[in-house]
């Protein structure tokens, strides 16, 4: 497929096949500088000249893994603070301001709350580089000081509206956080979801909310990028004229125990009767390494080759052969730290029967071993494609600039994002199989299986007219 150009040296080192031999992947090169200032704040500087857009990017080392019990739901609250004003910068201006300099609400000019990191974000035109930072260096530098009560109970209840959208009332929506409790056990920091308790956030005070931004939302606790049409040294000086004067904040706490042994060691399952589900869904959720570990590239892999498209053998099994199934997934969501979580999810059809939907899609992951060379090479294709393609943009998530601080944030190294197509590549079938043998086993399972409820008849009154 054509790709348009992007800031990436790719050098093809092999270009044909012999026999059975696959070519060699390219070597992915993004070009970057780094450097740190006395406050603390790491800066990497990434240059593309292609097209008149800058990126600005902040990835600060907080997630919902670092929240204190009780005080759960404070990283995910505080992507929504940093939008409310700050000394600077009235309520609302921050989008007002990089929209009318030409970025796009959403697309552009967005933050996110993950497990391990919450980041903001703006691409806009190059000429518009140094009100993005100044921006967020007013809110990362002020935004205590505007801190008040209403402000903070208008976002609680936009977060509590926010949970009743995208969990409560849609279809299958307590997945991800039933997920989550079966695999983990209550003390770990992965046992919570990101959205986190809506007693806690109720509870949380004006105090307990400045001490978490005090904690975590300092310049030594972030990385910042600034990429694409940039001249660097103009932007040094633009970045060290409104972030250094920021002061160092405290150390942050250390993070708890995350390590945990490598299977669950039993099966769980939970059935839920969902009143929104127009059909039975399964989900079977394994505990597989993270993605600090050596072997996350296999784990990603191994989701692809079970369901990860047409291609899978979920597909082929469930939706093309059987016809159970109306749609199949295989999938990680590459969390950083002690344990990651992979997931098959099978839809049935409206109506049918959930029991045979979940007989089925066991059957197949208890025979996900004996991979061939083929299925191998598509998933490691899918994966280089996948990753490649998100870098053709600046910002934005999977953009270089993301990548650049998932490197550092994770990793401490920039240059992670030139190294994942070569892990990628080293996977061997051997490896394939082998984490499969370990990890899909019945021990180290949890099974949600979702059933529409059934509908309660409306209770209609009528009268008799004399």
């Amino acid at each position: 497929m054509r790709l348009r150009y992007l800031a990436v040296s790719l050098l093809f080192l092999a270009g044909g096949t012999a026999g059975a031999q696959t070519a060699k992947s390219p070597e992915l090169r993004i070009d970057f500088t780094k450097e740190t200032l006395p406050n603390g704040l790491t800066v990497v500087y990434h240059v593309d000249h292609s097209t008149p857009v800058a990126a600005v990017l902040l990835w600060y080392n907080v997630g919902s893994k670092m929240e204190q019990p009780g005080k759960t739901g404070f990283a995910h609250l505080f992507e929504h603070m940093m939008f409310k004003g700050s000394k600077n910068v009235a309520d609302g201006q921050h989008w007002a301001l990089l929209e009318a300099a030409g970025g796009r609400a959403g697309a552009d000019i967005n933050g996110t709350t993950s497990w391990d990191r919450t980041n903001y974000f703006e691409q806009i035109p190059s000429n518009q580089l140094e009100l993005a930072l100044w921006l967020e260096s007013d809110r990362m530098g002020t935004l205590t000081q505007t801190l008040t009560q209403e402000k903070l109970d208008n976002q609680r209840e936009v977060v509590k509206n926010e949970r009743r959208q995208s969990v409560d009332n849609q279809p299958y929506g307590t997945w991800v956080e039933k997920t989550e409790e079966l695999l983990f056990p209550d003390d770990h920091p992965y046992h919570h979801s990101v959205i986190g308790s809506m007693t806690d956030l109720s509870n949380a005070s004006v105090t307990d909310v400045r001490n978490f931004f005090t904690t975590y939302y300092a310049p030594n606790n972030a990385v910042l990028v600034v990429a694409g049409d940039i001249d660097v040294p103009q932007a040094q000086a633009m970045v060290r004229k409104y972030f250094a004067p920021i002061p160092r904040g405290p150390a942050a706490p250390p993070l708890a125990r995350m390590t945990l042994p490598a299977t669950v060691g039993r099966e769980q399952r939970i059935v839920v009767q969902d009143q929104q589900a127009p059909a039975p869904a399964v989900y079977v959720a394994y505990r597989v390494p993270p993605a600090k570990d050596l072997r996350a590239p296999i784990v990603s892999l191994l989701g692809d080759v079970m369901g990860g498209g047409r291609s899978s053998r979920l597909y082929d099994a469930l939706v093309r052969r059987q016809q159970v199934a109306t749609n199949v997934a295989g999938f990680n969501f590459g969390l950083a730290d002690g344990a990651d979580m992979l997931v098959f999810q099978a839809t049935g059809k409206p109506g049918a029967s959930a029991d045979s939907l979940e007989r089925a899609l066991l059957v197949e992951l208890a025979g996900a071993s004996s991979f061939t060379q083929p299925e191998l090479e598509r998933a490691r294709a899918s994966e280089r494609f996948a990753f490649v393609d998100g870098l053709q943009t600046t910002g934005g998530f999977g953009g270089r600039a993301d990548r650049l601080a998932e490197g550092w944030t994770f990793f401490h190294d920039p240059n992670h994002v030139n190294k994942v197509l070569g892990e990628f590549d080293r996977v061997t079938l051997a490896d394939l199989n082998a984490l499969a043998h370990e990890r899909l086993v019945s021990t180290n399972r949890a099974i949600l299986v979702y059933v529409p409820a059934p509908k309660v008849a409306a209770q209609t009154s009528s009268t008799r007219t004399p």
